[in-house]
């Protein structure tokens, strides 16, 4: 049964100014998630703040607002079967020094506050932070990867 997700995921910008933006693309296309979307920007303040709207009032609130703002970001969507889960895992841990090895954290970050990437907790997430950074007419899922057509080829199963 074919059951996809789309996530978020952004390349911070720790992650855009050390040149690991290829590296880290690399991770998911190598699982077999498809990048659906994809752009860089400079986030703003705005943006910023509905992004990280949950967090309003917290003591780290405003190290966040400073630190996303502080270079470019690449956004992307991320689509595939339970991207949210298999994303946040091939992302590792909030804190580097907790992330498995092998994960993106675990592999390139070395504080928790400067830890290379973003990606969406949950489904719900997910779809509000992809409502943030990306219209409907940016996202591209009208083609087929070769790894989704040998998972997905549901006409091999009828019958």
């Amino acid at each position: 049964m074919k059951a996809e997700e789309r996530t978020f995921v952004a390349i911070k910008p720790d992650g855009v100014k050390r040149g690991l933006i290829g590296k880290i693309l690399t991770r998911f296309e190598d699982k077999g998630y498809k990048i659906v979307a994809m752009k860089l920007l400079q986030v703003t303040p705005e943006i910023a703040a509905k992004h990280y709207a949950e967090h309003l009032g917290k003591p780290f609130y405003n190290r966040l607002m400073y630190y996303i703002t502080s270079g470019p970001i690449v956004a992307m969507v991320v689509e595939g079967y339970g991207a949210v889960d298999g994303v946040r895992h091939i992302v590792g841990a909030t804190d580097p020094d907790k992330a498995d090895v092998g994960s993106i954290r675990a592999d390139y970050a070395q504080a928790m506050e400067y830890n290379v990437v973003h990606a969406s907790d949950s489904v719900e997430s997910a779809n509000r932070e992809i409502a943030i950074y990306f219209e409907p007419v940016e996202i591209y899922d009208n083609w087929q990867s070769t790894l989704e057509k040998l998972v997905y080829d549901e006409e091999r199963y009828e019958g």
